[in-house]
Formats: C-alpha cells, sequence, structure tokens
C-alpha cells in the first residue's frame, strides 16, 4: 500500500513510523517544507493535485502543520473525488467545513479516517464500563458524582487549548455520551496573545445524557497527557493516558497497557483499503475489546464533526460568560434547504412590509407632483411582490421532487445553536 502526504505533523509521523513495518510505502509527498520531504524519503514536494490520481497512492494522509486555506480546499477536492483520507485531528476548528465534508462524503463514498485512536484503548471501554455499572448501582465507587478530565498542556494558548479539547471532547461522548449543556470559566495572568490570558486555566462544563456532570481543564504539567478521573460516592477510578507515539495507560495503578497510535490508525486504513479494493462498503465498525469485553467503535468522521463543533462552540460561551444548550439536530442537504428557506421566508416578509411601505409614500407624493411616469411605476408594486412571493412557494416543491430524507447524517445530542439560557 502505499501512502500519499499533504501536509505533516507529529501525529501523522507516528503513522508513518508504523508503516514500514506493515509493508507500506510512501507515495507523492506535498505541502510541506522541502527539507522535511527528503528526510521522510519521500523525494521531492509534489503539486497536491498529483494526489487525485488513485494509481499515485491508496490513501493520503492529512497532516495540520502550517494548515492554510490552500490545504483545506485541497482536501475538499479530494474528497470530492471519493479518495480514502487519514486526517490528523483536529485540521480545521470550523464545523461548517467539517459537516461540508461529511455531505460530500455522503455523495462521493469517500472514507474519511480522524486520527482518533484513544477511545480504541481496551482501558477507556473498561472506564466506560466501570461507568455504566456505577449508574447502574453496582459500581464499586458507589453513586458516580462527576467524570473529571485534566489536560496537561506545555502551551496553553487558544489554539492549542481548544485542539486539545477537540481531541478530548471525542473521548468524552465515547465515555460518557454525548452533552447537552457546555459552559466554559477562563481566567490566569495573561500570555503573548491579546487573550490568551483567558486559556491559561481555562475550564470546560458539560452536561451529558446520565446527568452526570463532566469537567474539562488545561493545566500546566509534565510530561504532557490526560488524566481522568471518575469519582463516586465512595471512591473514584483514575485512568492515566500519557502523550506519545505509544501511550503506556494505567487504570486505578495497575499494570501498563500500551497503545501504538499509528499502529491502530493504520489497520483502519488497511481494512478500508482492502474494502474498496473488493467493491464492498469500507467497514467503519472496527473495535477493541476491554478486559471486560467493553468495546469501543473507531471514531467516524461524523464523531470527528462534533467533536469540533464542541470545540467552536466553547470561545462562544466563554465571550457570553454563559452556558450553551446542545440540540439534536441533522445536517443533510435537505435540511440545509429547509433552513435556508426558513431564513428567506422571514427575509421577504420584512422586505414586504417595506415594500409596501415604500411604495404607499412613493404613490402620494407622485399623485401630488402630478408625476405620472412615477406613479404608473410604483402602481406595479402588488404585482411584482406577488410574483416574488409566488416563485419562493414554488420552491418549496423541491423536497417533493428529490423525495424524502433518508437521515444519512443524525447528529446526537451535542449540536448547539445560539440560545442562551
Amino acid at each position: 500500500m502505499h501512502l500519499g502526504l499533504l501536509g505533516h505533523d507529529r501525529r501523522v509521523g507516528w503513522l508513518l513510523d508504523a508503516a514500514p513495518a506493515a509493508g507500506h510505502a510512501l507515495g507523492p509527498v506535498c505541502d510541506i517544507d522541502p527539507s522535511l520531504a527528503a528526510a521522510l524519503g519521500g523525494g521531492r514536494a509534489t503539486p497536491w493535485d498529483a494526489l487525485l490520481d488513485p494509481a499515485a497512492c491508496d490513501a493520503v494522509l492529512v497532516g495540520t502543520d502550517g494548515w492554510h486555506d490552500g490545504r483545506a480546499d485541497a482536501v475538499r477536492a479530494l474528497v470530492q473525488e471519493g479518495r480514502t483520507l487519514v486526517v490528523s485531528h483536529p485540521p480545521d476548528l470550523s464545523m461548517v467545513w467539517a459537516y461540508e465534508l461529511d455531505m460530500i462524503r455522503q455523495d462521493t463514498g469517500a472514507v474519511l479516517i480522524p486520527f482518533l485512536p484513544d477511545r480504541r484503548h481496551p482501558l477507556v471501554g473498561r472506564l466506560r464500563a466501570l461507568l455504566e455499572a456505577s449508574l447502574a448501582g453496582a459500581g464499586e465507587i458507589g453513586t458516580p458524582e462527576t467524570l473529571l478530565f485534566e489536560r496537561r498542556l506545555a502551551a496553553r494558548g487558544r489554539d492549542a487549548v481548544l485542539r486539545a479539547f477537540a481531541r478530548d471532547a471525542d473521548l468524552i461522548r465515547a465515555i460518557a455520551g454525548g452533552p447537552r449543556r457546555l459552559t466554559t470559566l477562563g481566567g490566569g495572568d495573561g500570555g503573548p496573545g491579546p487573550d490568551d490570558g483567558l486559556w491559561t486555566n481555562i475550564a470546560i462544563g458539560l452536561s451529558g445524557p446520565a446527568s452526570l456532570p463532566v469537567r474539562w481543564q488545561a493545566s500546566r504539567g509534565a510530561p504532557e497527557g490526560l488524566t481522568i478521573r471518575l469519582v463516586g460516592s465512595a471512591g473514584e477510578h483514575l485512568l492515566e493516558i500519557p502523550d506519545g507515539a505509544s501511550a503506556d495507560c494505567r487504570l486505578d495503578g495497575g499494570a501498563a497497557l500500551s497503545l501504538d497510535r499509528g499502529a491502530v490508525i493504520l489497520a483502519d486504513v488497511e481494512r478500508a483499503v482492502a474494502a474498496r479494493a473488493a467493491s464492498a462498503p469500507p467497514g467503519r465498525d472496527a473495535a477493541d475489546t476491554g478486559a471486560d469485553g467493553a468495546t469501543i467503535a473507531a471514531a467516524t468522521w461524523d464523531d470527528a464533526a462534533r467533536a469540533i463543533e464542541l470545540a467552536e462552540t466553547v470561545p462562544r460561551s466563554l465571550a457570553r460568560g454563559r452556558a450553551i444548550d446542545l440540540h439534536q439536530e441533522e445536517y443533510t442537504d435537505l435540511g440545509t434547504f429547509k433552513g435556508m428557506m426558513a431564513s428567506v421566508g422571514c427575509g421577504l416578509v420584512l422586505l414586504g412590509l417595506l415594500v409596501v411601505i415604500v411604495a404607499t409614500l412613493l404613490a402620494g407624493i407622485a399623485r401630488a407632483a402630478g408625476w405620472d411616469l412615477l406613479e404608473r411605476v410604483v402602481a406595479v408594486w402588488p404585482a411584482a411582490l406577488l410574483a416574488i412571493l409566488g416563485a419562493f412557494l414554488a420552491l418549496q416543491v423541491i423536497p417533493l421532487l428529490v423525495g424524502p430524507d433518508d437521515g444519512r447524517t443524525p447528529r446526537g445530542p451535542d449540536s448547539p445553536r445560539r440560545r442562551d439560557p
């Protein structure tokens, strides 16, 4: 299998480190520094459109270092061509871009694999099983009270914090389910940027469907990594997930269990490419078994888009100082059309009222001044307004022509709308 490269970052590097042992080679290298391209053994960097050719590579790895609009457009074009992509998460903190890719993916059959391997660790599945047992009253720690995520970061600027939260948000959803409300608290003693002081000790609160409060916090610490605490009335469970290509995770201080992040995602790529070669739908339900049989399915692009959406909600909550309610919502072409028609309809109502007022005023002025031409022109406003409204109503039959919505892109209860309590 040949792997194309569009940009680079350390997570893509983890996957490339695991590729030779599995017998895979590096294909075209695009949009990276020439010296890095030579160090990777990919030769000279080539224009990204070389990746559009299926003969050039079997899958494309997308990195986030030096992310720019041109690379975002290249990813969009690759998805439109139906290619298989592994995207380092999060590539772009824009939920609009993420959901646009999701809708294009549905139409073209492209495979988008987000680099979110941590949910696949058996100990993460074990922790979720312990949480479910506690909620059912059969847990070792009594009644669960809170779930705490502490992310240790060397740099805690706005971009670093939001990207870290976008990755951990997928773990939160995998363990505790989709949240229903998000709120933030920020503080600190300033930073190099104009608003970095708000992000040095930011804390994000989430409430899920099980009414279990979840708290995520960025803190200073070394080594970098994530600590998850499930606190109950009679004790707690502690899961340590260090950063790096190979994470030796520990649950409640037990024996370390390693996770090769690059190898996990590489296995997903192999399954997707093999399924395409066999002309079968790519497998998207790969899961890893925990110590007690608990499984967590591999992250899909839908999961990645929801995590990006949660991260994009954080600055709005911090700026307003309020909680943001999260609602179940579906993002499909038909749903987008209905939303656009609702907005246009409201605009036409307001425009119609304005036309009535202005036309009546101009007609009165024209009659008083004896301007026959202006009076005749103004007199056509009812017919013009009726024609516009009629055309708008005629557009409403489009959903009937394209058929019912098949709901291929369901959304969970973590799609935010701008409604503050």
